[in-house]
């Protein structure tokens, strides 16, 4: 994987220097250590940190067609480029490398701007066409590799990280209020928004081209979800062989690399499957790498090690303990570039480290699953609350929410607590959103600790309808369940997951991840799998563990969902408290920032401290303000004014005219 960066001139300007271009992924060069490359004319300017996978030796950036008229650097894998590089061959094409980068530029030759739709793969791609004077920046269609930018009059501005657009010194860092608020109500932002003024992030399946200064942006992909009428007429038999055949054939091209491939393994259904595919059909010799916790509660290790003596392959693992967590949390923000709720992530970022450790540099993962398949318990309780709402009295009501939370809520107290919880809003249930309006409305019980500066910022936004007015068309036609998987894909799972507990995670050290489960083919044949196949009951992703019943014990296809989740009140406050952690929550801290309202925040942290139970509200609270502070501290108030990073480039393309 990669990271690359740019500057392109929308009105007569000096060029860009490549000390600029030097800093801009001299700060993100953990994305890319192994080379860097640059391209500048009078135009453009654009640089590349290369952690070299496919052509070791051949495939440094920036790459160019045979007469120098169209570059590219790129971040990510195009899978199917053997097939594409062949098509190309015949056609006359001349190759210089076998990297799947050069496949790009000769593909957009071929097909112009419609070439990033034959793409299988993950990318954050940027094509210099100099004939046209068009630049055009791709990201794949879920949004696996990220790619930020920021536009002005003068300039366009664009990275795979943040911190590299601050290191342009183009733009002024300054958390967004409305930004927060989105946060604060989904766990992340909306797609295309940053938590920094002036920086979008383009969004999953898009592409933004700027030809001659002018800007346009076009979708050529969206979460493939189709009616009742549009599903497949099929047995579950014939579904799941089906399935099976592509999930084996999108982890067969994703195990394409001059490097060896590991896999991440948890113990659940969806690492399991991908592991086992592998095992089975590809390479019996299968690294494998899992987390462990201190806290039964969170440990699925014995699952791990189940599993790991089944498929009879090497694993290794590493227990994040809360004192872990809370050393590293830090880390992670400065990586993930937002504040987050949860503390999930640094377990990942603890893995990613494992995996650098053993000389891997691929790993193959699991998430997606949830998504395509119907595998979250939000999925579950939409499905239960419309069944209460249309069955009020009925006495099979109360038993659902055992069949919900059976390893959380155990006595009958914690049951009637779920019960009032879930029944909340069953009136509203023609409203598009509401299968996760019960739980953003949760979440933004924590916006009461926002300073009045926050709230006056936000008065009269709403994050909520600012989504449900994004929503396509076709929306309205899907059944409960695959509006609730829209709804989950396009926010949590490009957002977030893929985000902050994905690529952040990995590339912290240098570590690609691949995801079978994403791969388009399957996930456009998923979407025309009927709902009734995909939650049976309450029986979760039904059809992928019917697929999965020759390959996998039914230890493991049988086994409830252990939802991921780390310790968060255990791993961020008292005995293991960071340091540095308690003067970001000073008066004189959350003054300065303006963020949070100080008298608000010692309640919260005198709740912390008195070992009061905390709810989940309470939580979230506290990862997030601490979070959201050490975002500020980082990236607006201490942000480098030095040059800190820079490296210079092994590969220079200089197309000045001032240079010959």
């Amino acid at each position: 994987m990669c990271g690359i960066a740019g500057i392109l001139n929308r009105t007569d300007s000096p060029p860009v220097s490549p000390e600029t271009l030097e800093d801009m992924v001299g700060i993100m060069r953990y994305r890319g250590p192994d080379e860097t490359g640059m391209y500048i004319d009078n135009t453009l300017g654009m640089a590349h940190t290369r952690l070299s996978i496919i052509d070791l030796a051949g495939g440094i950036q920036p790459i160019s067609n045979e007469d120098g008229s169209v570059w590219v650097i790129f971040n990510g894998e195009i899978f199917n480029y053997p097939e594409l590089r062949k098509e190309l061959v015949s056609k006359g094409h001349a190759f210089s490398t076998t990297s799947d980068t050069e496949v790009i530029v000769h593909h957009y030759e071929d097909k112009g701007e419609g070439c990033f739709s034959d793409f299988n793969g993950q990318f954050a791609i940027a094509l210099w066409d100099t004939k046209k004077r068009s630049l055009i920046l791709a990201r794949d269609r879920t949004g696996i590799r990220p790619l930020h930018y920021s536009l002005d009059s003068r300039r366009l501005v664009f990275a795979s990280e943040i911190k590299s657009i601050l290191a342009s010194g183009e733009v002024t860092p300054c958390l967004d209020p409305a930004a927060l608020d989105q946060t604060f109500t989904f766990w992340t932002t909306l797609p295309g928004t940053t938590n920094f003024k002036d920086i979008v992030e383009l969004a999953p399946g898009h592409l933004l081209k700027v030809k001659n200064g002018t800007v346009s942006i076009q979708k050529y992909w969206d979460i493939p979800l189709y009616p009742p009428e549009k599903w497949i007429d099929d047995s579950p038999g014939n579904i799941s062989n089906t399935i099976n055949d592509l999930l084996t054939d999108a982890t067969r091209i994703r195990l394409r690399a001059d490097v060896p491939v590991g896999a991440y393994l948890s113990g659940g259904l969806d690492s399991s499957g991908i592991t086992s595919l592998v095992v089975n059909n590809f390479n019996n010799e299968v690294r494998t790498f899992g987390i462990r916790f201190e806290e039964e509660a969170f440990d699925e290790g014995p699952h791990q090690l189940r599993m790991a003596d089944y498929l009879k392959v090497n694993h290794s693992e590493i227990t994040a303990s809360n004192s872990d967590i809370a050393a590293h949390f830090a880390d992670c923000i400065r990586h993930t570039e937002r504040p987050l709720l949860r503390t999930a992530p640094v377990p990942l970022y603890l893995l990613s480290g494992l995996v650098r450790k053993n000389n891997f540099k691929v790993v193959l993962t699991g998430e997606g699953a949830d998504e395509v398949f119907g595998g979250y318990n939000i999925f579950r309780e939409v499905l239960a609350r419309r069944f209460w709402a249309r069955n009020p009295d009925s006495p099979g009501r109360a038993a659902l929410v055992g069949t919900l939370y059976p390893h959380i809520f155990r006595n009958a107290n914690q049951r009637r607590a779920l019960r009032s919880f879930f029944g909340q809003g069953l009136k509203n249930i023609d409203n598009p959103l509401f299968s996760h309006l019960i739980r953003w409305n949760n979440t933004s019980r924590i916006k009461v600790l926002f300073s009045e500066q926050v709230k006056e910022a936000c008065a009269g936004y709403s994050a909520i309808e600012h989504y449900a007015s994004t929503l396509p068309d076709n929306f309205y036609a899907l059944d409960p369940l695959s509006k609730a998987q829209y709804i989950e894909t396009d926010i949590f799972l490009s957002n977030y997951l893929l985000s902050s507990q994905g690529d952040r995670m990995a590339m912290a050290h240098s570590v690609e991840i691949r995801l079978p489960y994403l791969d388009h083919r399957l996930m456009e044949y998923a979407g025309k799998i009927s709902s009734t196949w995909k939650i049976l009951g309450m029986n979760e992703k039904f059809i992928l563990k019917k697929s999965f019943e020759k390959m996998l014990p039914r230890a493991i296809t049988a086994r409830p969902k252990h939802p991921y989740r780390a310790p968060i009140q255990q791993g961020l406050y008292g005995k293991n408290i960071a340091p540095g952690i308690e003067e970001m929550l000073s008066d004189e801290c959350l003054r300065k920032a303006g963020l949070f309202d100080p008298a608000k925040i010692r309640k919260l942290v005198e709740k912390v401290t008195t070992n009061r139970m905390m709810s989940e509200v309470d939580g979230m609270a506290l990862a997030g303000v601490i979070s959201t502070q050490i975002l500020y501290d980082t990236f607006v108030a201490n942000f480098p004014l030095q040059r800190t990073g820079a490296v210079a480039p092994d590969r220079f393309v200089d197309k000045r005219p001032s240079s010959g």
